[in-house]
């Protein structure tokens, strides 16, 4: 290959990768995660969030970030006056017009959706924290928080698309429909199930080493 051919090639090659990274990061609904939402999560959000850029002309993101270094046995008073600055932080680098953000600060136990003034009267926000996103992290149990965490997060981002949709009376193709809304339901009962299950397993165990332990005397 000629050396006039290589060079443009390599040339091709960096704009194809300039334009790609742009696009991916066009494309990116997510402003942090701390590694705390699964693959199939983003790929799902970022798809909703595309669709509701297009159609709905609102711009969805989630930040989710592990500890946002707020202090909790700061004084109330500080802790809001920090936590103002912290969300004030997040919507700053945000260039839209009319746009959500779901802020999840797990170490601080901090939920919450900033709107802008034109989506106030379309979001309930506690209503979508309180349905669709808190439940699905109540939970203590440590070695589910990732699957927590992208669920809740996936669920309440979906339910904030779902009602901007319904407002304007549009469809979304990647609406997970009635689906996020009885996927709480859903985890509670699983999360049951495996609590159940664990306790059968053990009690099962202990009767067969005492069943064991007496065949041996």
């Amino acid at each position: 290959m000629k050396e006039g051919t290589v060079l443009k090639f390599k040339i091709l090659l960096m704009l194809f990768l300039a334009c790609s990274t742009l696009f991916a990061n066009e494309l990116n609904f997510i402003l942090k995660h701390d590694g705390l939402i699964d693959q199939r999560a983003q790929d799902k959000i970022n798809e909703i969030g595309l669709e509701a850029k297009q159609k709905l002309d609102v711009e969805l993101y989630v930040y989710m970030i592990e500890n946002n270094g707020i202090r909790l046995s700061l004084k109330r008073e500080d802790r809001i006056s920090l936590m103002r600055e912290f969300e004030k932080n997040i919507t700053n680098g945000i260039k839209a017009k009319d746009f959500a953000v779901l802020v999840l600060s797990i170490d601080q136990q901090y939920a919450s959706i900033l709107l802008s003034n034109s989506l106030k009267s379309i979001l309930d926000k506690d209503t979508i924290l309180d349905d669709y996103v808190i439940p699905l992290l109540a939970s203590k149990d440590k070695n589910t928080l990732f699957a927590k965490t992208s669920a809740a997060c996936l669920n309440g981002y979906a339910q904030m698309a779902d009602s901007i949709a319904e407002d304007k009376n549009i469809e979304l193709k990647s609406s997970m429909g009635s689906g996020n809304k009885t996927m709480t339901s859903i985890w509670k009962v699983f999360m049951y199930s495996v609590v159940l299950f664990g306790i059968i397993a053990y009690t099962i165990i202990v009767l067969r080493e005492r069943k064991v332990i007496k065949s041996g005397n």
